[in-house]
């Protein structure tokens, strides 16, 4: 043990630089697992995971072109391939900052092992491969804000290889930010802390949560650093490289399908595959039989591949409105749906500028650089409907343009409308079917609006609603309730102009003097939106606090009241009222978390990890485990105030977003 760990010590110290030492070029996969198997130390920890690279085997991958050592992740077009082999770049004194036991689990691994912290920081970080592991970063291409892109591919991810498990389960092992690949452009491959912990965070609050996901297993800092400016403002700074650990059936997406692409009348852009359908019928042939076992088994017969195609089709639709659905249910609000961060089987994937609601806002919008809110909460639904009519595009003429736009309007909006309603009942406590649920929700979710109400909050306070006409407590639950509302002092902040007034004055000007060019610049969204921001601060000016909260509370008083007639009628429908009540409770703190992923509690655990003390990360982690749960609260701890102090204010995990995270902005 003392030479395992003395050998681990060396390589975590130096990095994997032993084929530059002696001389030697990555080209070879051969050659790198030979090297791999005599120059790396064996794990044991990690030394049950059993390799078998499916998709290396049955899709075309690109051997890297003749040159000096790096020249495999030098950028290039990978035409005619859906991999290109690749070789993580080593880090500086790579350092765990926390493992999650649940994902691990899913690859027979045990968190807790003595050797596990050491081998993650070896293994994890990409400073030495595992046995049978086969590096590669997979070419696909994208819409970007609905604008074609070209080739992308994984620019800071890299396939290792897919393990399988003693029960039969096949995973796809990644790792983000291990170094270039010829995808990464002008980028350097690199992820740094604050967006690995964000990352390596969400994607377990998520499964959790009960969402599809692809999972985290682990995250890997360092010594190594790298310069960011991170909020585009000329700032740049010094930013620790960090790894993460990615876990999913496979990392395919609806870009993979895009590489046939030919060029794009608005962008001028093509796939660096075009014209080469034997791909495009390899590819599908690998992804059906792969994660469509059922589909595959249908429609064996070569005579029966449209069916076969359209099928595969209808069940990426149908799982896809299904995860917005679920996304819509939380106030999840991806970022960046971009046809290259949609998954072909259907997970959350690719974790960027995130963020969960705090105050309910349709128009909210979580990535600082989506300045036309093409991607706002309330558009998710529709945008990814309308990724998966560019998905659609991609598979002619293996599915047929006709037989695609047929099955994506018949299967989108009424999949999603019925997962949506289903999951909305529960989290009201609903176990009868009425039609008058949709403009039950509707209206609840405009009385949210309109009183700043936090999502997730109100939500798990209505567990506590009090259902009896004459039951005591109604009061204070209405005061419970309207305290989760937006303060006055928040509101104001929220709704703060954002353009500069002069701008604003030329852009009104411009829509009258020029309207044409109004329209061609695409400004008029923003404009309207600054508008309506403009008049919401005019009638806060009017308010009081007092009157605020009285205004707040004869909204709630009003839906309340709806609801209860709702619930009234549900519980008519059973004979046993006594057990009605307890299956009501019970269903509501199933689907209503306490505890999500703010981007305030990222935040503190961001600027702790940055100083060293990843405790933090790994308490937050362990909360997350728990979102419906009491046992949750075992793990909170004291909270910290965040960056401006806030001293003396004792808060929870669950606590609204103190002022100084009110907008927090993310990139």
């Amino acid at each position: 043990m003392a030479s395992f760990k003395a050998s681990l010590g060396a390589l975590l110290t130096v990095g994997s630089a032993w084929p530059r030492l002696y001389g030697l070029p990555l080209r070879s996969s051969a050659l790198c697992s030979a090297w791999a198997a005599a120059m790396e130390p064996a794990p044991r920890w990690l030394a049950g995971l059993r390799f078998d690279n499916r998709a290396l085997r049955e899709l075309p991958v690109e051997t890297p072109p003749p040159g000096p050592d790096g020249a495999h992740s030098a950028p290039r077009p990978v035409p005619g391939a859906c991999f290109s082999r690749v070789r993580p770049s080593p880090l500086r004194g790579p350092r765990l900052v926390a493992l999650s036991g649940p994902a691990l689990a899913l690859l027979g691994l045990d968190a807790t092992a003595p050797e596990a912290e050491a081998e993650a920081a070896l293994f994890f970080s990409g400073n030495a491969l595992l046995p049978g592991a086969e590096p590669a970063a997979h070419c696909y291409c994208g819409h970007q804000f609905g604008q074609f892109a070209g080739q992308l591919g994984d620019g800071a991810a890299m396939y290792l290889g897919e393990v399988c498990t003693a029960t039969g389960e096949r995973w796809e092992l990644q790792l983000k930010g291990a170094g270039p690949t010829p995808f990464s452009r002008q980028a350097d491959g690199r992820k740094v802390l604050r967006s690995s912990i964000r990352e390596f965070l969400c994607s377990e609050a998520m499964f959790h949560l009960g969402i599809p996901t692809t999972r985290a297993g682990a995250c890997v800092t360092s010594e190594s650093t790298v310069v960011r400016d991170v909020f585009y403002d000329g700032n740049p700074k010094y930013e620790k490289c960090t790894v993460v650990l990615r876990i999913a059936p496979t990392f395919i997406r609806f870009g993979s399908f895009e590489i046939f692409k030919p060029t794009d009348e608005h962008t001028g852009r093509a796939g660096p595959s075009v014209g080469r359908n034997d791909i495009r019928v390899q590819m599908l042939d690998y992804v059906i039989s792969s994660f469509y076992p059922e589909i595959q088994a249908t429609h064996a017969s070569n005579s029966d591949r449209v069916q076969r195609s359209a099928a595969f089709f209808r069940e990426v639709t149908r799982r896809t409105a299904q995860m917005v659905a679920e996304w819509q249910c939380v106030g999840f609000c991806h970022g960046v749906l971009n046809t290259d961060n949609m998954s072909i089987v259907g997970l959350t994937i690719d974790y960027g500028p995130f963020g969960f609601l705090d105050r309910y806002d349709p128009d909210h919008v979580c990535n600082a650089s989506d300045n036309a809110g093409r991607y706002t909460y309330s558009k998710q639904p529709e945008v990814c409907k309308w990724n998966l009519q560019k998905l659609a595009e991609a598979l002619e003429p293996e599915l047929p343009h006709a037989v695609g736009e047929a099955i994506l309007a018949e299967e989108f909006d009424a999949e999603f409308e019925r997962h949506y309603l289903q999951k909305m009942r529960k989290k009201l406590g609903l176990m009868q079917v009425e039609q008058e649920d949709r403009a039950l929700v509707a209206r609840l979710l405009e009385t949210m609006q309109l009183t700043g109400a936090d999502f997730t909050n109100t939500f798990y306070m209505l567990s506590s609603f009090p259902v009896e006409q004459q039951a005591p407590g109604l009061a204070e639950f209405l005061t419970s309730l309207t305290s989760q509302c937006a303060s006055l002092e928040e509101l104001r902040l929220a709704l703060r102009p954002q353009m500069d007034p002069r701008q604003l004055s030329m852009m009104l000007m411009l829509a009258q003097t020029n309207p044409q060019l109004f329209a061609l610049i695409g400004t008029q969204a923003n404009v309207t939106k600054e508008l309506e921001r403009m008049e919401q601060q005019s009638r806060l000016e009017q308010l009081n606090p007092a009157e605020l909260r009285r205004r707040n509370s004869d909204h709630w008083a009003a839906w309340l009241q709806e609801y209860r007639a709702r619930l009234d009628k549900d519980r008519e429908s059973v004979g046993d009222t006594t057990a009605w009540q307890a299956e009501h409770v019970r269903i509501m703190r199933a689907h209503n978390p306490k505890y999500v992923l703010r981007n305030y509690i990222a935040q503190n655990a961001i600027e702790a990890a940055e100083k060293g003390d990843f405790s933090e990360v790994q308490r937050v982690l362990k909360l997350l485990e728990s979102p419906y749960h009491s046992e949750g609260e075992a793990a909170e701890g004291p909270e910290p105030t965040g960056p401006e102090g806030e001293a003396g204010e004792q808060r929870s995990y669950s606590s609204r977003p103190p002022m100084w995270a009110v907008g927090l902005c993310v990139t």
